[in-house]
């Protein structure tokens, strides 16, 4: 796994010809964000440029434990992370209960605002290129933005934080989501897709279609290169796709 550089020492080992770059990734669980940011993470170090890579939910969240304990405590939701035959039972995110929404609502205005500062500090810090494993959209795509209200608040809080340069969406079919993390019903997988593609939409996010690993990686890696100097050959996606 590609590891990031402590922000503190960013300013004293970044080449003066490394970009500013803010990159995002975002999806259901199951989509394999993780393996995807691995795989960026590998080639900005082989390439020599330092990144510090941050974790929405343990860098950015507000009031992660009492969330977390809320959950738990009054939602009855399994706190384990569910895996292929060892299916947990999560009850946040898929509640989609009238008062929890617009208690999510408001709490998605801190988020937003802890981000700005968390983006800020960082850069102030000395970093060139930030990866962010999931961002303010999936949040957003926990709300049920088929309804116009729904999507005009999204609207107001995408404008609060800082654009990424690129936000990755990384697609995938909510039957094999749920076969890779056994957590959500799959009814509301079917919901939780549709609000993705929503913010592809609203937030003008870049679509990675489910694939093979290897043509996703292809496929993240050929639009980085519009920000990002890599080094080393560059496979053609398409070419690879119609094989």
């Amino acid at each position: 796994m590609g590891e990031s550089l402590n922000p503190a020492t960013v300013k004293e080992t970044q080449p003066e010809s490394c970009p500013d770059v803010l990159l995002s990734f975002s999806g259901m669980d199951g989509s394999g964000k993780s393996t995807q940011i691995d795989h960026l993470c590998n080639q900005l170090i082989d390439a020599g440029l330092p990144f510090v890579r941050l974790a929405f939910w343990d860098n950015v969240v507000a009031f992660p434990r009492w969330r977390a304990g809320f959950s738990h405590k009054f939602l009855k939701s399994d706190g384990g992370i569910g895996a292929p035959g060892k299916p947990v039972n999560r009850n946040d995110k898929n509640n989609r209960a009238w008062y929890l929404i617009l208690a999510r609502s408001a709490l998605f205005v801190f988020d937003a605002l802890n981000l700005r500062r968390v983006v800020a500090k960082t850069k102030a810090e000395g970093a060139r290129i930030i990866v962010f494993d999931r961002y303010i959209f999936d949040q957003l795509a926990t709300l049920p933005l088929e309804h116009p209200l729904a999507r005009t608040y999204a609207r107001v809080i995408i404008k609060l934080v800082p654009r990424p340069d690129v936000a990755y969406l990384l697609d995938v079919d909510p039957q094999a989501a749920r076969e890779r993390k056994p957590e959500y019903p799959l009814d509301f997988l079917y919901k939780y897709r549709r609000s993705y593609l929503s913010l592809r939409d609203i937030a003008g996010l870049t679509l990675i279609e489910a694939r093979s690993e290897e043509e996703v990686r292809l496929a993240i890696s050929q639009k980085l290169q519009k920000c990002v100097p890599l080094q080393g050959p560059q496979l053609d996606y398409n070419s690879l796709a119609s094989v």
